[in-house]
């Protein structure tokens, strides 16, 4: 079951979910909008590599904007730092976003419970666009869960605080017998 935007704010003020900064204005029927923070990472490899750690450079966006260019990924994060300890939250471009053509996500929509941090987007579009930063660029929404679980808690993504590229690289030095 997905939360109502009232049941968000409930669980907000129990505790079990935070937003921070939190803004009533941003809450919707049954989501509330993130921003976009005003830092974006690229990679500075021709070909991005599972197994290591790719070079990568960051860098302010212009109150200006910065125009995305369309065959990259972009690596963004929210604004907003958030956490939810018994809930499924989930993220989603604005339907206003998508129509520009831009996805602020490939295939990371999906948190777990428990997760501590600032999401990261990955930013592509289909044609060039110039974005701006602290615009509203997604929606976090949260769905119930049934059953046991253990929560999130020592992930390589828990607890992050800047624009973060992949760490997959870290799933080759597991021992995998």
């Amino acid at each position: 079951m997905i939360l109502s935007g009232l049941e968000i704010e409930k669980e907000i003020a129990k505790g079990n979910v935070v937003i921070e900064p939190f803004d009533r204005s941003f809450l919707n029927p049954n989501s509330y909008n993130l921003r976009l923070y005003d830092e974006l990472l690229v990679y500075d490899e021709e070909t991005l590599d599972m197994k290591k750690a790719n070079a990568y450079r960051s860098f302010k966006i212009p109150r200006s904007g910065y125009v995305l260019e369309p065959g990259r990924v972009y690596l963004g994060r929210t604004l907003e730092f958030t956490e939810t300890k018994t809930l499924v939250p989930m993220l989603e471009g604005r339907s206003s976003v998508g129509r520009l053509g831009l996805s602020i996500h490939i295939t990371a929509g999906f948190g777990d419970v428990g997760f501590r941090g600032f999401w990261t987007l990955e930013l592509h579009c289909i044609e060039p666009i110039r974005i701006y930063p602290f615009v509203e660029i997604c929606q976090i929404y949260y769905h119930t869960i049934q059953g046991e679980y253990a929560p999130y808690q020592s992930g390589k993504y828990q607890n992050n605080t800047g624009v973060q590229p992949s760490m997959m690289y870290l799933d080759f030095e597991k021992d995998r017998d």
